[in-house]
């Protein structure tokens, strides 16, 4: 007897049938690339409409929270919550906004003078800020009544504290002033001092994946390094200008970001001071305030250009820029922890909300608006390198004051290699020898 054999048809019902009957109707399409001569030239017009549409879409501001009645000098991101924002101003007042609604839910005034810093606890319950009255103090997140306006714990410090950071799983937190200093919320004094030095220290910042290791820079142009097991600093790397911020990469733990007087960011590694891994040009003032992306690709900066730079960490120059007409000097610049938004501090009296990447469409996105969403950054990456998409997507405007100032800067760069090639050529062979732009800017590594 012999056997019969039956075949099937079977078909995916996604490929035929539509999500919504207002949906249109799916066509079956066949990909064979002798049918589709014209497929490169027809991608490239689409890449460059994508590309075109992009920009056409940028517009990054959302909105800002004004309250604030002096220049705002710090923020601090909420550990969990991600519509949670404490921020602090030169006259000593701190507010908690609620992002979400754009609104101040608390306001009292926390320190004579400036708030040099504001930072949450891990699990976010209270957070600890210092300020010019020598006073470390920790506030409730959240209050149920009026007598939780006064702080939970103050400590005193016998000299300015600049800057606080708490570590990510013990109970301690370091501060920074003449010295580092490290601390327990139960005690008065300070558990451990480091000492390098040093006239002054303004700015530490602990990391979140090696959770012992902590930086901070020092007002003699060094950045040191700190291990919190440790009875004395590590190393020390000293730049030809002043660091004024320091932000560690969230992803890879020996990797931490300075911004730099010197209009520059640098971006370390700690295995290998010797010369940063990467230098990060395009502002044109001294850049005040670094903070890394969540996912440690990316990094904002803040300046005294009156700008904000969004650089990709592995890249010399700045993705995109953001600036308004109202905004002064920035102080300082947080990226919020679900990746999708930047928050700005300025010297008049504001803090402005940002979308991380300014074409990007806030809210739902439909499944085939995903999908063509998809399609477009895919055609994008593909003709990158093409020079009309190159130019379209690399074009920024820009402020005249920051227009002229990088001309003048270009202007600079380009006489200094000048003369140096000039010099190379009438000089004995070895004479003047090259040095890598990545070697100029230190001065030298101390361990």
């Amino acid at each position: 007897m012999s056997e019969l054999k039956i075949k099937v048809i079977s078909r995916n019902p996604d490929d035929y049938l539509r999500a919504t009957k207002k949906d249109i109707q799916k066509l079956p399409r066949n990909y064979d690339p002798s049918l589709h001569p014209m497929e490169a030239p027809r991608e490239y017009v689409r890449a460059l409409n994508a590309v075109k549409l992009e920009r056409v879409f940028a517009k990054p501001f959302i909105g800002n929270l004004d309250g604030h009645t002096d220049g705002v000098s710090s923020m601090a991101k909420h550990p969990s919550r991600l519509a949670v924002l404490a921020s602090g101003a030169f006259d000593g007042e701190i507010r908690i906004w609620d992002l979400a609604t754009r609104k101040c839910t608390r306001n009292f005034v926390a320190h004579e003078g400036w708030v040099r810093s504001i930072c949450y606890t891990p699990n976010g319950e209270t957070f600890t800020s210092v300020g010019d009255d020598k006073t470390i103090k920790t506030w409730k997140s959240e209050i149920q009544s009026s007598d939780d306006e006064e702080p939970v714990n103050t400590l005193l410090s016998m000299s300015v504290v600049s800057g606080v950071t708490h570590h990510r799983s013990k109970p301690i937190f370091a501060t920074c002033g003449e010295h580092c200093q490290l601390w327990e919320n139960t005690r008065n004094e300070p558990i451990k001092v480091f000492k390098w030095g040093v006239d002054s220290l303004h700015h530490v910042a602990f990391n979140q994946v090696e959770k012992n290791l902590l930086a901070s820079c020092a007002s003699d142009r060094s950045v040191i390094l700190y291990d919190c097991r440790e009875s004395g600093p590590l190393r020390k790397v000293v730049l030809e200008l002043r660091s004024n911020a320091l932000s560690w990469n969230p992803m890879e733990a020996f990797i931490f970001t300075v911004a730099n007087e010197d209009y520059n960011l640098y971006t370390f590694d700690v295995r290998k001071l010797n010369y940063p891994v990467n230098i990060h040009m395009d502002h044109t003032s001294a850049v005040i305030d670094v903070d890394y992306s969540p996912t440690g690709r990316e990094f904002v900066s803040g300046s005294y250009d009156k700008t904000i730079r969004i650089f990709e960490s592995l890249k010399g120059h700045s993705r995109d820029v953001y600036h308004t007409k109202r905004m002064q000097r920035l102080t300082c610049v947080k990226w919020s922890l679900d990746n999708k938004y930047v928050l700005s501090g300025s010297d008049e009296m504001n803090i402005r909300l940002w979308k991380a990447k300014a074409s990007e469409k806030l809210g739902v996105l439909k499944p085939r608006e995903r999908t063509a969403l998809n399609y477009a950054d895919a055609l994008k990456d593909k003709f990158a390198n093409h020079p009309q998409i190159k130019r379209i997507a690399r074009h920024r405007h820009v402020p005249k004051h920051v227009y002229n100032s990088q001309k003048e800067l270009r202007t600079i760069r380009e006489k200094a290699k000048r003369k140096e090639a000039n010099r190379r050529a009438h000089s004995k062979r070895g004479a003047v020898p090259h040095v890598a732009e990545r070697k100029k800017h230190v001065v030298k590594e101390d361990e």
